[in-house]
């Protein structure tokens, strides 16, 4: 029987550097803008969106939902999202940024940029496109399993 090296097991290494890196984002952006990563995640996820269910957030974003009503909650009451009926299903609300949300997606996304950049500056192109894209397939195989 193989015996499990939790040090050399992918799954757990994934973990831990996610974790790694959600923590130095996460105070970065408490620090400067005052937000959680649940709520920096809401944030990024509407602004590619023109209105968005929290449900859906939910999904794209692998959140639970408790965690997914608070963010917005938060974010609506700091005035950042705005919450709309759904034409489509009564019975959710649609998600936007609100003006000032659109200033803090704005000062907040070069950021993150900045921090991928500089984690991913040691490493070559090929190699940061060949991590992006099994990154791809082994959550396409996660959702399938």
């Amino acid at each position: 029987m193989a015996r499990l090296v939790l040090d050399d097991f992918i799954p757990y290494r994934l973990s831990v550097v996610s974790n790694l890196v959600s923590d130095g984002i996460a105070k970065t952006y408490e620090a400067l803008f005052g937000l959680n990563i649940p709520e920096w995640r809401l944030v990024a996820v509407i602004a590619e969106s023109d209105g968005i269910t929290q449900q859906a957030i939910g999904q794209r974003t692998r959140m639970d939902k408790v965690t997914v009503s608070r963010a917005a909650i938060a974010l609506v009451e700091r005035e950042l999202l705005t919450r709309t009926a759904n034409p489509d299903d009564r019975r959710s609300h649609l998600l936007r940024l609100s003006a000032a949300g659109e200033e803090l997606y704005a000062a907040v996304a070069p950021k993150a940029l900045d921090l991928e950049a500089r984690l991913f500056a040691h490493f070559e192109p090929v190699e940061v496109a060949q991590f992006m894209t099994m990154l791809r397939r082994i959550e396409t195989l996660a959702r399938d399993a």
